[in-house]
């Protein structure tokens, strides 16, 4: 039966079903199918539009680049120079000057910490037990020519100790129940012999719970089966955790001082340590001999060559962003006259060893 229009079909269902079912059944229909449609062309565009939607996008494939080479772009980037070159400009002689034109003014270590001490007083940031930052600056050549050194990261035993905000744990390993108690008293979380040596390796003892491991010379050869465990946490002569002074090494472990040196992606010969040497509330000369210990301990690293390892030291105190720098002579001085002393030594030995020789 063919349907005409829309008055057709609606007569149609009510003369087949009734009233009642035609209405189930006209909710079968589409809308096409009850009703006149009309397809106008579409708009201007929309058809492209949708075929341009159609259109695979391609993917670029990324070159490789080698890893030498990957750097290459940001090595060509304009960059700062991080190290302050200003020996050509004048030194000024007022209490006024402008920074642009004249060098920096070299403050003595007592005058800069009674300069922060300043600026941290009650009437002004009122932080007196703020830590004394020292920031210090190194010349990284190596003895060889285009060969840089390693970053640095020691810790150093100052003599007066300070609270630094961190709990470290320490392992002591020897052999006598005399030298585990003197670990113990010295600050060592826990002290053993053979039977914590075999703890560790059936894993009922994490090295994972301890910073730092330190051992006695008379347990070396038992420690040797710890090696791969430990990795870095190994003790060595070289590190200092390991020696026949139990005591200095677990205290200077627990309530040193650790440094960690910091290389400029950009200048390789430029290297960067900032440290805290105390509070401010604590004596302006028990910050200088922490302060002291520290430069001490990082020119015994120094490479052998006539430029200056240690370039520059600034004192800062956060939050405030002054930053004095630093007379470092007297210190840097000390370890140079202690070298030349020793040259000096060897030089008088080996003449001698001349003289034996040409008298026999």
């Amino acid at each position: 039966m063919a349907v005409s229009s829309r008055g057709g079909m609606s007569r149609w269902l009510f003369s087949s079903y009734g009233w009642s079912s035609a209405r189930s059944v006209a909710a079968l229909f589409t809308v096409d199918e009850m009703c006149q449609v009309r397809h106008f062309a579409a708009r201007k565009g929309t058809r492209e539009k949708i075929r341009k939607k159609k259109v695979k996008v391609e993917v670029k494939k990324v070159e490789f680049i080698p890893h030498n080479l990957r750097n290459k772009n940001k090595l060509k980037a304009p960059t700062t120079m991080k190290r302050v070159v200003d020996f050509w400009k004048k030194e000024s002689h007022d209490d006024v000057w402008i920074a642009k034109y004249h060098r920096w003014r070299v403050y003595s270590f007592q005058e800069a910490v009674s300069c922060h001490r300043e600026t941290h007083h009650p009437t002004v940031y009122n932080i007196s037990d703020a830590p004394l930052n020292i920031v210090i600056e190194l010349d990284m050549k190596a003895e060889k020519k285009n060969k840089f050194l390693d970053n640095l990261n020691r810790i150093v035993a100052v003599p007066y100790a300070f609270d630094q905000g961190e709990e470290r744990a320490i392992l002591a390993l020897c052999k006598t129940p005399e030298l585990q108690k003197i670990a113990l008293e010295a600050g060592a979380n826990l002290a053993g012999d053979l039977e914590l040596i075999k703890d560790i390796q059936s894993g009922e003892v994490s090295l994972q719970d301890f910073q730092f491991v330190v051992a006695h010379l008379n347990i070396l050869p038992e420690l040797s089966s710890l090696r791969g465990l430990m990795k870095r946490k190994f003790p060595t002569t070289k590190t200092g955790n390991l020696g026949a002074d139990l005591a200095t090494m677990v205290s200077k472990f627990r309530y040193g001082i650790q440094y960690t040196s910091s290389k400029d992606e950009h200048e390789e010969d430029f290297g960067r340590i900032e440290v805290a040497v105390g509070k401010l509330d604590m004596e302006a000369s028990q910050l200088e001999a922490n302060f002291a210990a520290i430069i001490q301990d990082v020119l015994s690293v120094a490479p052998k060559r006539e430029a200056p390892f240690v370039t520059r030291c600034l004192a800062v105190c956060p939050p405030s962003v002054e930053t004095l720098k630093l007379d470092i002579e007297p210190y840097v001085g000390l370890k140079s006259q202690e070298k030349s002393e020793e040259v000096g030594d060897e030089d008088e030995g080996a003449d001698e060893v001349h003289r034996v020789a040409a008298s026999s």
